[in-house]
């Protein structure tokens, strides 16, 4: 009897473990605002309106991003030392399109060239932010470039 209480005490124990570990709701994915509509990171459970590439070979790239060391020089800036993210930032809507990071490039994808060290760029960023990566930031900014009617609202 004392080998089945334990082994009923390990099982929940083990289970509670398990059930801290998993996030029951999914944490926001990054987004911006380009005029009324957004574009989002696609989490895997949903499908991609849009997929762009990432690449470490300049001359495959139909976009250069650039890395910059400061926010007043960048074209487009993350910055969130907040905990948590504001209400309604970016919220999704029927209008939002998701963007997956694609793992190859495919004709149809742009192919992103993120540099750290300078050099020409179509776009410089600057990030510094607890939710999204440079990489993340870069495929939000290669997204909104292949909606070439919605960029202009971005650079102004």
């Amino acid at each position: 009897m004392l080998r089945f209480k334990v082994l009923v005490s390990v099982v929940l124990l083990i289970t509670a473990a398990i059930f801290a570990r998993i996030e029951f709701c999914s944490a926001p994915q990054p987004c911006i605002a380009v005029g009324s509509d957004s574009l989002q990171i696609a989490s895997p459970l949903f499908h991609a309106d849009l997929n762009v590439a990432l690449t470490d070979d300049p001359a495959l790239a139909t976009v250069r991003v650039t890395l910059s060391d400061d926010a007043a020089s960048a074209d487009f800036a993350v910055i969130d030392d907040a905990d948590s993210a504001d209400e309604g930032s970016c919220e999704a809507t029927p209008a939002t399109q998701f963007i997956a990071i694609l793992a190859r490039a495919t004709s149809k994808a742009p192919v992103i060239y993120l540099s750290r060290d300078g050099g020409p760029a179509d776009y410089r960023i600057f990030v510094r932010s607890k939710r999204v990566t440079d990489r993340e930031a870069a495929a939000l900014i290669g997204g909104a470039q292949s909606k070439p009617s919605h960029l202009a609202l971005i650079a102004s």
